[in-house]
């Protein structure tokens, strides 16, 4: 992406992190000024006029499938990047089960590199833990982190490392350069043939039930081979109010644990899989209200460390098909910060600045990603998100920046809207569109 930028803007009167208003003056890429009142240096600044708007630091994805390389046909780095900018995002970490599958440095360098190249904002790969993700080997760990790409989070998601001890062994292997296992949990052999969450609902339509017991068993399994190791493991996408239990007891023992929650399992049900609309269809899978209700305490509580979209973006034919067909997926980079303040800023559960904290500075500090989760204050790069929190509109896939249109909220009313987003200083969104 290339535009002609000017060296100054300036960013007037906007709510930083949700407080008083402020002028915020980025010269060449870096903030220079912060303040109220006229700024020095900012005569000749171009203004973004930003009343009434809040100013965070750029979002961090810790979860997102871009598809590239092997799956072009649902996403690509260059319209999964852009798709980000639009949510408000500028780093995204890309997950590994691409085809061929993101194990060896090469791979992680090319997604790297088609990141830098897209512009809009920045990629970190995720590299494979098991060769293939295939769970019997481990995969080039060593040779990934020293890569130009540097990866530091390591996930077969889409799989779970099931056999206790490659997953004790990538613990290990991950301690001696300060790198995290993000794990994807689900027992195989408790989850054969589940279409969605086991309870009411999948035996009154007769649909396989996934049991919540598959995803707490292996958490509490990883905690504790985390606490064994003196090493950091990352909860994928937690989903229920028992994993949310054990999280924060594992945190309470002081073990480096931390999780992830998803936009839609902060919001969605699965009463919604009555429709048979495989839209829904999801790994893991919707579940119930009171879950719902545990997921916001736990974020708003801190027990959840941060919100990750977990955009898994599929073409049309792969869910305008029959629910047992169908792929599982929702796209979310778009629509993330509004279904966020929809769930947890309107209901009070989050101010602004805890928002920044869960989708911007937890993220990027659990990624170990330099530059991105910075506080707002001279001297910092220009990476921020303007949001527009009066905003309501009704979500609509056809102006969706990403190649696929897999979203559960069609049609649904949500609050918010990013206005503009700034990668080090150079902007990636203008009034809500892409540079």
């Amino acid at each position: 992406m290339t535009t002609s930028e000017p060296k100054k803007t300036l960013i007037r009167g906007a709510k930083v992190l949700g407080g008083e208003a402020q002028d915020v003056l980025i010269t060449e890429g870096t903030i220079t000024a912060v303040g109220t009142g006229p700024l020095p240096g900012a005569e000749d600044a171009t203004v973004v006029v930003a009343e009434g708007q809040v100013l965070l630091p750029g979002l961090v994805d810790l979860h997102t499938h871009l598809r590239e390389p092997g799956r072009e046909d649902s996403e690509t780095v260059l319209t999964g990047t852009r798709a980000a900018a639009v949510g408000g995002f500028t780093a995204v970490h890309a997950m590994a089960n691409t085809f061929p599958v993101a194990d060896t440095a090469g791979v992680v360098e090319q997604v790297w590199r088609l990141g830098q190249e897209s512009g809009y904002c920045d990629v970190q790969p995720i590299g494979a833990v098991t060769v293939g993700l295939e769970g019997k080997q481990l995969a080039e760990l060593g040779a990934m982190h020293e890569s130009a790409a540097g990866v530091r989070v390591f996930s077969d998601d889409g799989k779970c490392v099931d056999d206790a001890v490659i997953m004790r062994r990538a613990l290990e292997y991950v301690k001696a350069f300060d790198g995290v296992v993000a794990q994807h949990a689900q027992e195989p052999r408790l989850t054969e043939g589940a279409q969605m969450n086991e309870g009411v609902v999948s035996a009154e339509l007769g649909l396989g039930g996934w049991p919540a017991v598959a995803e707490e068993s292996i958490i509490a399994r990883d905690v504790l081979l985390a606490a064994h190791v003196g090493s950091r493991v990352h909860i994928c996408h937690l989903s229920t109010a028992g994993s949310v239990e054990i999280v924060r007891w594992a945190k309470s023992k002081g073990w480096n644990v931390t999780a992830e929650v998803t936009p839609h399992h902060l919001l969605l049900t699965d009463e919604l899989v009555r429709s048979y609309d495989p839209v829904y269809k999801v790994n893991p899978p919707l579940r119930t209200e009171a879950d719902v209700l545990a997921l916001r305490e736990a974020l708003a509580d801190g027990t959840i460390d941060c919100v990750a979209t977990d955009h898994a973006p599929h073409p049309h034919e792969d869910k305008d098909c029959e629910w047992g067909a169908a792929a599982m997926g929702m796209v979310g980079l778009e629509t993330a910060l509004s279904v966020v303040q929809h769930t947890m800023v309107d209901t009070g559960l989050l101010d602004w600045a805890q928002v920044a904290d869960r989708m911007s500075f937890r993220p990027a500090g659990i990624g170990r990603l330099e530059g991105h989760g910075r506080p707002i204050a001279v001297g910092e790069p220009a990476n921020l998100t303007l949001v527009d929190p009066a905003y309501r509109g009704v979500v609509d896939p056809v102006g969706f920046a990403s190649r696929s249109r897999n979203t559960p909220y069609e049609g649904r009313e949500l609050p918010g809207r990013v206005t503009h987003t700034f990668l080090r200083g150079r902007s990636t969104v203008v009034d809500g569109k892409l540079a």
